[in-house]
């Protein structure tokens, strides 16, 4: 919906510069802007007009005209919780939801949190106790950072907004970049920038007196006790969802909806189409071995709904990643990131919103490498620890065999052994890959709490766990918000919800994988059959392809990949040796591409923010 800034006042800021800062966020708020400063604050506000076009400016006042908010999001439940504020006795001037929340923190301060339901940053200023209050939503939709340091405080929904401040200090956080190289993501509140810190979902902060608080009020675990049916959870799922959907379409502008050729957006496109006409957006290659778009055609087709097929080449890619990178504040390799940036540019000529399938994966068990838990617990079962250790080790010395791998995961307990863990570069490789080792430890150092949190859950709930807090977070709704933003488009996401998360932590894991049949998000898949057609219910998850591993092998992108690799920046960061031999195993088809692609993604977005910004 929006974007904002803001900082502390410091003796000899210019009062321009507020301004400055809110514009280099433009892309996400084109339609209007709005600031406030007195001698404590200055903040900075641009708008994308989505509900009640004529009014809503913010910065917004309270009636009292002691607290001041800006704020980028939807809150869905506005109008009963309009209803309630107005019983105790506070008037409304607008019909959008900011007011909500405005009059809302003056009545119950950071119990509003409890209340909403929403995806949401917003920042508010008491001016009578000097205070700044600062949230983000349950699951991290919309972003929200800061930037401390002993003198300067300064937040804003996107980085690239800090770099008109004249007391921001870039500075690349090195002793991170292992971790990056490994996730694909920081999965942390800190990022590649010295302090500069994310504010994590679930999480509010205050700040009064250069004193900084910050503390967690929504924190998704599943529930112990999980007896539900699977009937009662295909119900829940279905009443639920189809409920969500209804609020995020909640809008004074036309609502589109991504579609690909898989359950998600599917079920989302057909329950937003069932009382007015939705128009939907799919991406597609030549290559029809990897296109979705004929299956998301001729689905759209089936429920006489239009669709947009937009099309993508190599040329469409490569050419945008610079700007990509740009817009996504830290590097993030993930491809799909490059192609929902392209359906994002060409879906914002259409409309201003877009609903997408985000969450479904994670929530209700849609990953195939959830099943690979029934393999290793069978493992187990006739193995004992020390034989498995037995295993592992002589697996190690030995050359590339069939079973290596899983002989050597075999051994580890599941925060080592989850694949996300070692995503992209495990310990070993980078070791061979960094000039500078020193900050190089293993990666399920980083996350282990996370899985220590599900110690108690079966393997697939602990992998879902992470999963929710880790990838679903720091990878897929970051990219969601940044590339759609950076088109001005809002991209709403009604399977990423308050409400459907507590059917989810409610639903037994029986309810959500198959192990034995090898069938994944099942009660989403029953309750799916009940709106769709056979073939796409059971269609195999393709995940949103690309034909990147193929392209990188082209000459002149192979030429494209080696002068990167070859790279001042590569080399201050890299054994160059080693990056060269990856482009030799990758003609070869043995080289991860998603290897490659990180460490050119790191090394454009290094350029782009140390070099030419």
């Amino acid at each position: 919906m929006c974007g904002f800034v803001g900082y502390m006042n410091q003796p000899g800021i210019d009062p321009t510069v507020i301004k400055k800062m809110a514009d280099r966020i433009v892309h996400r708020g084109p339609d209007d802007e709005g600031f406030y400063q007195d001698d404590v604050i200055s903040m900075g506000f641009r708008r994308l007009s989505i509900i009640d076009l004529n009014h809503g400016q913010q910065p917004m006042t309270n009636q009292t005209n002691t607290k001041v908010l800006t704020f980028n999001g939807e809150i869905y439940n506005y109008v009963e919780l309009r209803e309630e504020l107005q019983e105790l006795g506070y008037e409304f001037k607008t019909e959008v939801d900011s007011e909500v929340l405005i009059h809302g923190y003056d009545a119950w301060q950071e119990g509003l949190l409890d209340r909403i339901r929403g995806m949401y940053a917003f920042v508010i200023y008491d001016s009578e106790n000097g205070e700044v209050f600062g949230a983000r939503d349950h699951f991290g939709i919309k972003p929200l950072y800061y930037f401390k340091n002993e003198d300067t405080f300064m937040w804003g929904s996107e980085i690239k907004a800090f770099l008109d401040h004249p007391s921001f200090v870039k500075e690349l956080n090195e002793e991170l970049l292992p971790v990056h190289l490994s996730f694909e993501y920081i999965p942390s509140d800190e990022t590649l920038f010295k302090n500069v810190f994310k504010v994590n979902p679930g999480h509010y902060f205050k700040f009064k007196d250069n004193n900084l608080e910050v503390n967690e009020y929504y924190h998704f675990t599943f529930e112990e006790e999980q007896k539900m049916t699977m009937d009662e959870a295909k119900r829940d799922i279905i009443d639920t969802v189809d409920e969500s959907v209804k609020k995020h379409m909640i809008a004074d502008v036309e609502v589109g909806s991504f579609l690909s050729s898989g359950i998600d957006s599917s079920y989302i496109l057909n329950e937003a189409s069932q009382d007015r006409d939705i128009q939907s957006f799919s991406l597609g290659f030549d290559d029809k071995n990897i296109s979705e778009l004929e299956w998301a055609q001729e689905f759209a087709k089936e429920i006489d709904q239009k669709n947009t097929a937009i099309m993508i080449n190599d040329e469409d890619f490569f050419g945008i990643i610079p700007k990509a990178m740009y817009h996504m504040d830290e590097p993030l390799s993930n491809p799909s990131a490059i192609q929902l940036y392209f359906l994002s540019k060409e879906t914002s000529k259409h409309v201003k919103v877009a609903l997408s399938g985000e969450g479904a994966d994670e929530f209700f068990g849609g990953y195939n490498t959830y099943l690979e838990a029934g393999t290793f617990k069978k493992y187990e079962k006739f193995t004992t620890r020390n034989m498995r250790q037995l295993f592992a080790q002589t697996a190690k010395r030995l050359p590339h065999f069939h079973g290596r791998r899983f002989l050597i995961r075999g051994a580890q307990d599941i925060s080592e052994r989850y694949y996300r863990v070692n995503y992209v570069f495990n310990e070993a490789e980078r070791n061979d890959l960094l000039k500078d080792t020193r900050f190089n430890k293993s990666s399920s150092l980083y996350v282990k709490d996370l899985f220590d949190e599900a110690k108690s859950k079966d393997d697939v709930t602990k992998m879902q766990h992470f999963d929710i807090h880790g990838w679903l977070a720091y990878d897929i709704l970051h990219k969601a918000d940044r590339m759609s933003m950076a088109n001005s488009l809002e991209v709403r996401t009604p399977l990423v919800d308050k409400e459907v998360a507590e059917i989810a932590k409610r639903m037994p894991t029986d309810t959500r994988v198959d192990m034995k049949n090898g069938v994944t998000k099942i009660a989403w898949r029953e309750a799916s059959e009940a709106k769709l057609p056979d073939r796409i219910v059971n269609r195999e998850k393709l995940g949103f392809p690309s034909p990147l591993a193929s392209w990188l092998k082209e000459d002149k992108y192979q030429e494209m990949l080696k002068d990167a690799f070859n790279s001042d920046i590569a080399k201050e960061f890299f054994n160059v040796d080693y990056l060269n031999r990856l482009l030799e195993e990758q003609k070869q088809g043995i080289a991860n591409m998603q290897k490659i692609f990180t460490i050119y993604t790191f090394i454009v977005w290094y350029r782009v923010y140390f070099i030419e910004n």
